[in-house]
């Protein structure tokens, strides 16, 4: 069997995937989401409305970077007060990284006009930049921080539950300031950009679990250790219709493994009753192994 190593991550690639991560959320935001009044929450969600609010007393409205470090610098002060310096490292520098990411990249409308692309494929982009960010262990600071803070006097909410509320409230005022349909659509890329984030910090490489129940457990299971190369457990478990006592195999093969675990099973007991379910990962020997 083939072992799978992942090494523990060097600081040198946690800092290479912030600075990915915040570029390509910042090129998101600027040239997806704010071209066609995308809010999908968060600091960058405020600093869109901002943007969009003072056209009529500042040519081109108060840029995204500075409206994203102007938010953040004083809920940062605080928490450097009430969790110090080593909460807030990695989540100071991405959000530093993220305000010159928006200075830096140009101000070219990607999608012009269209939601459903701007949903779609700017989704994509932000569920990619938030899961690097997230696994280098860091933030952009936004409306998260503030979910932190809030915790510690709301503690009978989670920092998720706090973080819905914020964000679903941003979310609202957008849908007032540029209508009900970009709205609509920042909600379709809020659910996209969650879907990849989670696919990306659970990892992709899906394996299959399989409950088989048969009396010829112990044959089933040796062929498989044999021919699969596969460990298999063995679970005691009652059959409330029948009362008898039955063993449950249990047993996690990869997904082109799991037709030959069928055909084996089949193969040895024609009346066996099989289980299969999806695994999002699997850490141990014959899959992933964390060196």
């Amino acid at each position: 069997m083939n072992k799978v190593s992942v090494n523990k991550r060097n600081p040198v690639v946690l800092y290479l995937a912030i600075i990915a991560g915040t570029g390509v959320l910042a090129f998101a935001i600027k040239c997806i989401f704010d071209p066609v009044g995308l809010v999908t929450g968060g600091f960058t969600g405020i600093a869109i409305l901002l943007k969009k609010l003072t056209e009529f007393f500042y040519a081109g409205g108060i840029p995204l970077w500075f409206a994203n470090l102007a938010l953040n610098i004083p809920f940062f002060i605080i928490a450097l007060w009430l969790k110090g310096k080593r909460f807030i490292w990695r989540t100071g520098f991405a959000t530093a990284l993220l305000s010159v990411w928006l200075y830096v990249i140009p101000e070219i409308d990607f999608v012009d006009g269209d939601y459903i692309l701007a949903a779609i494929f700017g989704g994509v982009l932000v569920g990619v930049a938030m899961g690097m960010i997230l696994w280098a262990e860091a933030t952009t600071g936004g409306t998260e921080m503030v979910a932190v803070l809030m915790q510690g006097w709301l503690r009978h909410y989670s920092v998720a539950q706090i973080m819905q509320v914020l964000d679903g409230l941003i979310v609202i005022v957008g849908m007032y300031v540029f209508g009900l349909r970009p709205s609509m659509y920042a909600i379709v890329a809020i659910f996209i950009s969650s879907k990849v984030m989670d696919n990306i910090l659970e990892g992709v490489k899906f394996s299959k679990a399989a409950y088989i129940i048969t009396d010829s457990y112990e044959e089933i299971a040796k062929r498989v250790m044999e021919e699969l190369e596969r460990g298999v457990t063995g679970m005691e478990a009652h059959g409330m219709y029948s009362g008898d006592k039955k063993c449950v195999l249990y047993c996690v093969v990869s997904k082109k493994e799991i037709v030959r675990l069928k055909e084996l099973v089949h193969q040895v007991d024609k009346d066996a009753f099989v289980v299969v379910g999806d695994v999002r990962e699997v850490l141990g020997e014959g899959f992933v192994y964390y060196a």
